[in-house]
């Protein structure tokens, strides 16, 4: 099986596997006192540490969760909690037609209880500009939400200037990063966001294992409540062997994240020239986004046939986002910068690793003119 399922779940590495187990060996609750108990919270805070140095951020700035789903409805939803608090009213949220569904659930669930959502439409590469962004913002805008990289086609945001314009207008800043970590730098303190979303298990560390970020000094009201972990904004007994492995992985994948850059780019030259005289196959990602993705529309084919006829030629790719799969429903992400359904139900979503090599490539490719020919008869 070649696996070309990246930015859905990179494999945990082997060091992550290692450290996992180690601390999944002590017995204590990190919130204890005693000392198996602050042997657990060395470890906890260990991984906490190596998550911030390679953000960029302090590790005070970042709360542990379950994982960029969870982190994303706590920043809206919370925002929305704290400014309906203060104000006594709904709000208006901006956010873009091309988000994760972590970000669109909770939006679209927002304008059910009265709150007003501008969802900017993108250009035909997935793009959203300064300028259209100024002009969606309102005296009564509580939040912006513009993902960094988007894990569809790849394009990359520019999140500081987008973010400047927000911090111009007296506006919170949400970006879900998630497909970030370990391809693109991270620098939270340069890009001058107010929240940011991180999982683990896209760098190689383990699932179920998601980082929030908040700027100091900023109100986000939790959304679970009965305990006082992470200073009360997430409670509940921290994942220690999860946050450990999550923090060690994150900074070997920093360590490597310019070579594995310069590795993805010739991966992702090589499959788009190889697979570029397909009958009828068309791009959907920009020339600047993210190495790691390459999105495809097979006209005349169906997708769903295509990943299974992939799957049984020992290919692991996608249709789109693993959190929409098995809903039948187009790409969002695809609709909105032009296809039309059918050409979104006939598209796939490549998506390498450092450990992907050419060879893997080169069958990739011949086993997607099987399937297209497969399908498309």
């Amino acid at each position: 099986m070649i696996y070309l399922d990246y930015a859905a779940s990179h494999p945990m590495t082997p060091e992550a596997l290692a450290a996992y187990a180690q601390a999944a060996a002590l017995p204590g609750n990190p919130a204890s006192v005693h000392g198996a108990g602050q042997a657990a919270r060395e470890k906890l805070e260990e991984g906490r540490a190596r998550l911030a140095l390679a953000l960029g951020t302090d590790p005070r700035t970042l709360t542990i969760n379950s994982g960029g789903t969870e982190g994303d409805n706590h920043v809206l939803l919370g925002v929305a909690r704290a400014w309906e608090a203060q104000q006594g009213r709904p709000g208006h949220l901006v956010t873009t037609l091309t988000e994760h569904s972590a970000v669109l659930g909770p939006a679209q669930w927002l304008e059910t209880q009265g709150w007003e959502v501008t969802f900017l439409a993108p250009d035909q590469q997935g793009g959203y500009s300064p300028e259209q962004l100024a002009g969606a913002l309102r005296d009564d805008t509580a939040l912006v939400s513009i993902h960094h990289a988007n894990n569809e086609i790849g394009t990359v945001q520019d999140t500081p200037k987008l973010a400047q314009v927000a911090a111009t207008h007296g506006v919170p800043y949400h970006t879900d990063a998630v497909q970030a970590p370990g391809v693109l730098q991270v620098d939270l303190a340069a890009w001058g966001v107010t929240f940011a979303t991180f999982s683990a298990h896209k760098w190689g560390g383990p699932r179920g294992v998601g980082v929030l970020y908040v700027r100091r000094g900023t109100e986000l009201p939790p959304v679970t409540l009965g305990g006082g972990q992470e200073g009360g904004l997430r409670p509940g007994t921290q994942n220690t062997a999860g946050v450990y492995a999550a923090g060690l992985a994150l900074a070997q994948a920093e360590a490597n994240r310019e070579a594995t850059f310069t590795h993805l780019g010739k991966l992702n030259r090589q499959f788009c020239q190889l697979i570029a005289d397909i009958p009828g196959l068309r791009f959907n990602q920009p020339g600047a986004g993210s190495p790691r993705i390459v999105n495809v529309t097979l006209p005349g084919a169906d997708g769903e046939a295509l990943l299974m006829n992939l799957d049984m030629l020992g290919i692991s790719a996608s249709a789109g986002s693993a959190c929409a799969a098995g809903t039948m429903q187009p790409s969002h992400v695809l609709t909105a910068i032009g296809l039309s359904e059918p050409d979104a139900r006939a598209s796939l979503r490549f998506s390498f690793g450092a450990a992907t090599t050419p060879e893997e490539i080169v069958a990739a490719t011949q086993a997607l003119r099987q399937a297209a020919e497969w399908s498309r008869s």
